[in-house]
């Protein structure tokens, strides 16, 4: 068998479809999501399938029926003829794409225009001022599309605090701005109600700044619901099922039996656990580099750590020893990032350098780690690159 391609950057589902690219069906969990009303919330580190998932959804509630055959979403909903696949108008907002920390507002504005304009387009709204408000053009095209198709609209925000989180560091006054900016755009979800019939929000943090999370009180945040946790990553069936070619020849390659290529892979990239259901999921952008690769690497962590945590790490005097054990933390506190507060532990879990490892007898704290070896070697030597835990390693 030939050397099969793998999606590496790839995070449009139709074009990992369409070109046959390696594929781990989540197709059943999201139909799960997507067959409710409602509106949803995720928090997942960096790279780990997000931006492919919220594609996936898109593609379905397009109605793309033709993309999803053999997968479980298929078997899962009914034919066009019965009822199923409906299409709907799809509002993606894609805010991974914007750089924010030279020209915020304008990359802002660029990703809600680009998502915007061809639904205006479609629905014969005409001479839009670029000056309009994001939430008063926001709301007139939710309107508008309702109208036209007949139908309620779906809207999926992709990494919804991406523009904050680059701003940090730029002081309490830009931030405001991209703040206040932001707030209207999302203060216009919550009247739109009647016209949309399904919100999902994926980000890397919960960030507690932004008054979406006490404004939109309906949203329900699936971060730690244990039907969900494995929702992103790959989990040690899905590994075995889908990639026993690959791992025979990763295996061959590095001169090591098929056991322990899944031996180390393990303790290389498995090893998340987001909800503290013990559901561990591997780490998808490494494990995929390292089957097209063959070669053993800090995949993940070598796309570029932060400086945030560079700069939050010195700001709190955090004690890196401390690392290398056991770390409890509150269930409640871990859930929010706040900026300036001196426990960073909430922004390492939810940015994927710790992970859970348990729940305390009281069930009231999770025992977080590091996942897994790729993140607690690469974590100390970036750090020591960065004059702060030189002596550690």
């Amino acid at each position: 068998m030939g050397k099969r391609e793998m999606p590496i950057g790839i995070q449009t589902f139709e074009k990992v479809i369409d070109n046959d690219f390696a594929y781990v069906d989540k197709t059943a969990i999201m139909h799960q999501l997507a067959s409710a009303s409602g509106y949803y919330f995720l928090t997942r580190p960096r790279r780990f399938g997000k931006s492919l998932m919220m594609s996936t959804l898109k593609s379905y509630f397009e109605g793309r029926d033709d993309l999803f055959k053999g997968l479980a979403a298929e078997k899962l909903e009914p034919s066009k003829e019965n009822g199923g696949w409906q299409e709907h108008v799809v509002f993606h907002f894609d805010f991974s794409a914007g750089d924010y920390v030279h020209d915020a507002l304008n990359a802002l504005h660029d990703q809600v225009v680009a998502c915007l304009k061809p639904i205006e387009e479609h629905c014969g709204i005409v001479a839009v001022d670029d000056k309009m408000a994001y939430n008063t053009r926001f709301t007139n095209a939710v309107k508008a599309a309702t109208e036209k198709s007949g139908r309620k609209v779906v809207v999926l925000i992709d990494e919804y605090d991406k523009p904050m989180l680059q701003r940090l560091e730029k002081g309490e006054k830009e931030q405001e701005i991209v703040r206040t900016r932001l707030q209207g755009f999302y203060s216009a979800l919550k009247p739109l109600d009647p016209y949309i019939r399904f919100a999902f929000l994926t980000g890397v943090t919960r960030f507690s700044q932004l008054s979406l999370f006490s404004d939109l009180n309906q949203l329900n945040d699936i971060s730690f619901d244990k039907e969900y946790s494995a929702i992103c990553g790959i989990t040690q069936g899905e590994l075995e099922a889908n990639f026993a070619v690959e791992i025979e020849q990763l295996a061959k390659e590095n001169s090591l039996t098929y056991a322990e290529t899944l031996a180390k892979l393990q303790v290389e990239y498995d090893g998340y656990d987001f909800t503290g259901a013990g559901v561990k999921v591997y780490n998808p952008f490494s494990t995929i580099n390292v089957l097209a690769k063959r070669e053993f690497s800090n995949y993940w962590f070598r796309t570029g750590t932060p400086s945030l945590l560079v700069r939050e790490i010195q700001r709190t005097k955090f004690d890196i020893p401390d690392f290398e054990n056991d770390i409890a933390e509150s269930k409640d506190d871990i859930r929010d990032y706040r900026p300036g507060n001196d426990d960073i532990i909430p922004l390492l879990f939810q940015t994927g350098y710790l992970t859970i490892k348990g729940i305390n007898k009281r069930n009231t704290q999770y025992i977080l780690g590091f996942p897994n070896n790729e993140v607690k070697y690469g974590f100390f030597r970036f750090l020591a690159n960065n004059r702060i835990a030189t002596q550690y390693l």
